[in-house]
C-alpha cells in the first residue's frame, strides 16, 4: 500500500522512513550529557555493529555520509601517503578527490562507469605498483546502480604487498548488501543514516577496526571535528564530542532496532527481491538498464533514458504525478535515471512508481505499459523472494 505521503520518494537518498521513526524524530529534545543519550548512543553503535559483523568500534557523527569519507581518509594517513583510489563512478572518485585534498599521493585505478571493479584487474595492478599504505574501494556505487564484489576485491587487497589498510565506502550498501566487517578484513567503513537505515539525513557512521585504529596513531593529516581519537574518547562516557543531532539519532535508534528485529539475512534477501521486482518492472516499460544482472545494486537501479528524451522535462512529469527519482550525476548527467529502493521499502509503492513511469512515457513518444510493467515487477519480486527462501 502506498505511503500516507505527497510523493512517492524513489531518490537513492533521502530514503523514505517509516511512520515510527518520523515519531520518534518529533520527540522532545533530551541532555546529550545525560544517561538517557549514553543509552541511546551504546545501543544504536553496538546494533550496527552486530548488524554489520565487527567487534570493532562504531562512531555515530553529526554530519553526512561524504563527512565520514573525510573522516576515514584523515585518521588514518598522513600527506604523502601512497593511496589506490579504485573508482568505477561519481562516488569512487569523490573519495580520490578527498583523499588527493589531504596531500595523499593517490594513484587510480578506474573502470568503465557501469561495469564492477575486477578483482583480478586490482590484484594484477597491486603487484606491479609499490605497496599502497590504503585502498579505497566503494562496495556499491550509487552513481551507476552497479554493487562491486567487495569480499572479493577485500581478499585481494589483503594479501597485497604492504598490506594496505582497507578503506571503504558502504555509504548506500550497509544494512542492505550482505557485509561481513571482520571476517572480510575491512579496516574501516562508513556509512549514513538516510540510506538503508531508515533515517533521516544526518547522522554519518564510521566503523573502524583494529588496524585503522593503530593506523590513526602515527597519521598526521590534519583534523579536529572529525577525530576518531576525541569520538573515542568521548565514546567512552557514551557521549560525543560535539553537539550531536538528536532528532536524527532518535530515528536511527528505530531504524537499527527493525533491521535487528529483521534480521540481517532476511534484510538481505529483501533487497535483492525487490531490486530484482524493479529491475523487471523498468525493463519492462522498455527501458535499458545499465549494470549487467549479476552486478546490479540491490538498492539502486539505473537505466539509460531512450533517445531524445531530455530529463529535466520527464522528470517535473513525474514530479507532477507524485513520482520523485533521481537523474545521472557527473559525465551521466541528462543520460540515466536512478531509481532508489533502499530501507524501508516494499514492492507495492515501487511498483506504483514504475506504473507512474509508465503513464509518463508515452507523453514523450516513448510506448509504455505502466500497467503491465507494474504486474511484472510484481511477479519478478515474488520469484526472487521464493528462491530466497
Amino acid at each position: 500500500m502506498m505511503r500516507a505521503m505527497d510523493e512517492n520518494l524513489r531518490t537513492p537518498g533521502p530514503t523514505p522512513i517509516p511512520e515510527e521513526v518520523r515519531e520518534a524524530q518529533a520527540r522532545q529534545m533530551i541532555d546529550h550529557r545525560g544517561t538517557e543519550f549514553e543509552e541511546m548512543l551504546r545501543e544504536t553503535s553496538s546494533g550496527i555493529a552486530g548488524l554489520i559483523g565487527t567487534a570493532g568500534e562504531v562512531f555515530l557523527l553529526t554530519g553526512s555520509g561524504s563527512g565520514a569519507m573525510e573522516a576515514a581518509i584523515v585518521n588514518t594517513l598522513s600527506p604523502g601517503d601512497r593511496v589506490l583510489a579504485v573508482s568505477g563512478g561519481s562516488f569512487g572518485d569523490r573519495f580520490a578527490k578527498i583523499a588527493t585534498v589531504f596531500g595523499a599521493d593517490v594513484a587510480r585505478l578506474d573502470f568503465e562507469w557501469g561495469s564492477p571493479a575486477e578483482p583480478g584487474a586490482l590484484a594484477l595492478h597491486l603487484a606491479n605498483a609499490d605497496p599502497f599504505r590504503a585502498v579505497l574501494l566503494t562496495h556499491n556505487e550509487t552513481s551507476t546502480g552497479v554493487a562491486n564484489p567487495l569480499r572479493e576485491l577485500a581478499a585481494v587487497v589483503r594479501s597485497a604487498p604492504g598490506e594496505p589498510l582497507l578503506i571503504v565506502d558502504g555509504i548506500s550498501g550497509l544494512g542492505a548488501l550482505p557485509f561481513e566487517m571482520d571476517a572480510w578484513g575491512v579496516d574501516l567503513v562508513v556509512s549514513a543514516s538516510q540510506k538503508a537505515w531508515m533515517g533521516s539525513p544526518g547522522v554519518a557512521i564510521a566503523a573502524v577496526g583494529a588496524r585503522a585504529r593503530v593506523a590513526a596513531e602515527t597519521a598526521t593529516m590534519p583534523r579536529f571535528y572529525w577525530d576518531f581519537a576525541e569520538a573515542r574518547s568521548f565514546a567512552a562516557s557514551g557521549q560525543t564530542p560535539w553537539t550531536p543531532a538528536i532528532s536524527v539519532l532518535f530515528g536511527l535508534q528505530i531504524g537499527v532496532a527493525r533491521l535487528r528485529e529483521e534480521g540481517a539475512t532476511r534484510t538481505w534477501a529483501r533487497h535483492a527481491a525487490i531490486a530484482a521486482g524493479v529491475a523487471a518492472g523498468i525493463e519492462a516499460l522498455g527501458l535499458k538498464l545499465v549494470a549487467a544482472p549479476m552486478h546490479r545494486s540491490p538498492t539502486v537501479t539505473a537505466a539509460w533514458l531512450p533517445d531524445g528524451l531530455e530529463w529535466g522535462l520527464f522528470n517535473a512529469a513525474m514530479r507532477a504525478r507524485g513520482l520523485v527519482i533521481a537523474g545521472g550525476q557527473g559525465k551521466w548527467s541528462g543520460r540515466i535515471l536512478r531509481f532508489g529502493h533502499m530501507g524501508d521499502v516494499a514492492i507495492g509503492e515501487l511498483a506504483q512508481a514504475i506504473e507512474i513511469m509508465g503513464r509518463t512515457l508515452p507523453d514523450f513518444e516513448h510506448r509504455a505499459d505502466g500497467a503491465a510493467a507494474a504486474r511484472a515487477a510484481h511477479r519478478a519480486f515474488e520469484a526472487a523472494l521464493a528462491t530466497a527462501t
